[in-house]
C-alpha cells in the first residue's frame, strides 16, 4: 500500500519504536566482534534486558523502553555451555529479574541441527515462532544459512530473508557475526567496514554493534577506580572490552561504553577515565586532605 504523502506531510509523523536506542523493531541489525572478545554474552544480556518485564534486568544499561518477549537462537554453543553463561549472569540479578526473564526469553540451542533460514520450511517455522517476539537473535549468522558470504548476490538475498522475518513478525532481527581476520588483527573491529564477507551484510542491515577488546594504547591511557586511577595496564586489559555503534540509520549514534568482564565472562558497565584527568583528580583529593 503506498503512502498517503499528503497526510504525511500534514499529520504529525508516528513515534519510532526503538527495541534499544537506535535499532529500530521490524528491522534487521548486526552485532559483529573478533571471536572471543565477548558478543554472545553482550547479545544475551541485551536479550535478558528486552524480556525482562521488572526493574533490575538491565544489566547493560541499554535503557529499553519497552520489554517483551524474546527468541535467541544459539547455533554455536552446546546447551551446558549456554546454561553456564545464563547461570553466571543471574548473579548479577535478583530474584524477581530472573524470574521476569526466565517468562519472556526463549534461549535455544540449534548447533548441529542444519538450520537454515533460506530453507522455505524452516523459514516458515522460524516466522510463526516469531511472532509476538519483540526481538529474534540468531547466534551467529555463520550457522543459519549455506551461502556464499563473499558473494553481495547471495548476502542480499540473506538480509531479503531476515528482513521478511522482521516485517512479518515485527519483531527485531538482530544476528551475530565475526569481523575479517585483517579487521581483527590491525585493531579495526570498530570499522563499518571490519565484518567478514561481502559489504552488502552491513550495508542491508540497518544497526550495526560491535564489540572490541581494549587496546595496549587505550590501556595505557584509561584507568579505573579500583585500582586507585592507575592506567589499566597490559595484565588487566583483558578484562575490558569496548561496545560501540558503527551504522545506525534512524538515530544519533551513541558514545562508545566500556564494560568489564566478571566471573564467567559477564559484562558489567565499568567508568573509565583517562589517565591524565585522574591524576588531577588526585592532586585534588590531596590537596583537599592537606587542609584536614
Amino acid at each position: 500500500m503506498a503512502i498517503d504523502v499528503l497526510a504525511a506531510f500534514e499529520n504529525e509523523p508516528p513515534v519510532l519504536d526503538f527495541v534499544w536506542p537506535g535499532f529500530l523493531a521490524g528491522t534487521v541489525g548486526a552485532l559483529v566482534a573478533p571471536g572471543a572478545t565477548g558478543k554472545s554474552f553482550w547479545a544475551l544480556e541485551a536479550a535478558m534486558s528486552i524480556a525482562c518485564s521488572v526493574s533490575g534486568g538491565d544489566l547493560l544499561g541499554i535503557a529499553p523502553k519497552h520489554t517483551g518477549s524474546v527468541l535467541y537462537l544459539a547455533g554455536e554453543d552446546p546447551e551446558p555451555a549456554l546454561i553456564r553463561r545464563v547461570h553466571a549472569i543471574g548473579k548479577h540479578l535478583a530474584a524477581d529479574a530472573r524470574a521476569a526473564i526466565a517468562e519472556g526469553l526463549t534461549l535455544e540451542p540449534i548447533m548441529g541441527l542444519g538450520f537454515d533460514v533460506m530453507n522455505v520450511r524452516q523459514f516458515e517455522r522460524l516466522a510463526e515462532r516469531g511472532q509476538g517476539q519483540r526481538l529474534i537473535v540468531l547466534d551467529t549468522l555463520s550457522r543459519i544459512h549455506q551461502l556464499d558470504e563473499n558473494s553481495n548476490g547471495d548476502m542480499s538475498k540473506l538480509i531479503a530473508r531476515l528482513e521478511r522475518l522482521a516485517a512479518s513478525t515485527g519483531a527485531a532481527v538482530l544476528f551475530l557475526h565475526h569481523v575479517s581476520k585483517g579487521s581483527a588483527r590491525d585493531g579495526l573491529a570498530d570499522q563499518q567496514q571490519a565484518a567478514r564477507g561481502a559489504s552488502a551484510l552491513i550495508d542491508n542491515a540497518r544497526w550495526c554493534g560491535y564489540v572490541a577488546r581494549m587496546t595496549d594504547e587505550e590501556a595505557k591511557r584509561l584507568s579505573d577506580r579500583s585500582h586507585g586511577w592507575q592506567p589499566v595496564g597490559g595484565e588487566r586489559r583483558g578484562h575490558f572490552v569496548r561496545f560501540g555503534v558503527s551504522k545506525q540509520n534512524y538515530d544519533a549514534t551513541p558514545l562508545d561504553r566500556w564494560y568489564m568482564r566478571h566471573a564467567g565472562g559477564v559484562l558489567v558497565p565499568v567508568a573509565l577515565h583517562e589517565t591524565s584527568r585522574n591524576e588531577e583528580k588526585g592532586r585534588d583529593g590531596r590537596r583537599q586532605g592537606d587542609g584536614f
